[in-house]
């Protein structure tokens, strides 16, 4: 069965994003700072492939295969930043995401909300 999201857990990819780390030694270098820095920037060349589309044009990438490739690219630099930095604290992602979306839903009630931006 090839792997994708509904045969693979945290746990795996985690597991695999640290071994890559041991095998270069590279644990000395992915302190908490330096690994938020580093996710950060990942998240900027993510932001990157979107700068000056309109929304429409956004969303349209989804249909687009040679500009898909590279988002994706960027998208696993930032969650494997984000597992590299879950591995360094010992955080439980599944456990902090679920929080997370338990104190969302008390800020953002879905019938205050539902079809405006939580930023108002």
């Amino acid at each position: 069965m090839p792997a994708n999201d509904h045969t693979t857990t945290v746990a795996e990819l985690r597991d695999l994003v640290d071994a890559f780390v041991r095998e270069r030694d590279w644990s000395q270098f992915h302190s908490p700072k330096n690994l938020s820095m580093a996710l950060s920037i990942e998240a900027g060349e993510l932001m990157e492939h979107f700068q000056w589309l309109e929304v429409a044009s956004s969303r349209e990438v989804a249909t687009q295969s040679e500009k898909l490739g590279p988002i994706a690219e960027e998208l696993a630099d930032v969650l494997a930043y984000t597992l590299a930095m879950a591995n360094s604290l010992g955080v439980d992602l599944s456990e902090s995401l679920r929080a997370k979306m338990v104190k969302n839903a008390r800020k953002y009630p879905a019938e205050e909300f539902r079809g405006r931006p939580g930023n108002e």
